[in-house]
């Protein structure tokens, strides 16, 4: 078994610079991970979820998958999101 994590949200806690939106695109790019590395932190994830209504879980759901198909090539969708390979999906 790997013992070491596969998955990493090392930016949260190395960005130095400002946290904004509409600032320039390198800003709103680095505002977005920080938020989204810390939206997913288990202790939020914990309280928030089983707040959300049926329709926000399916817009949620909605938005991250047409965004992950728009964007990356399955072998990019199964190597950073999926963390395997193709190969591995279909055993």
């Amino acid at each position: 078994m790997n013992s070491s994590p596969q998955h990493s949200h090392a930016f949260v806690e190395e960005w130095t610079g400002p946290l904004a939106e509409g600032f320039d695109r390198e800003t709103d790019l680095a505002t977005l991970q920080v938020y989204l590395q810390k939206f997913s932190d288990d202790g939020l994830m914990e309280v928030l979820l089983p707040r959300l209504t049926d329709e926000e879980i399916s817009g949620f759901f909605r938005t991250l998958a047409l965004t992950l198909r728009r964007h990356l090539s399955d072998q990019e969708y199964h190597a950073l999101f999926l963390k395997n390979s193709p190969a591995q999906s279909r055993e």
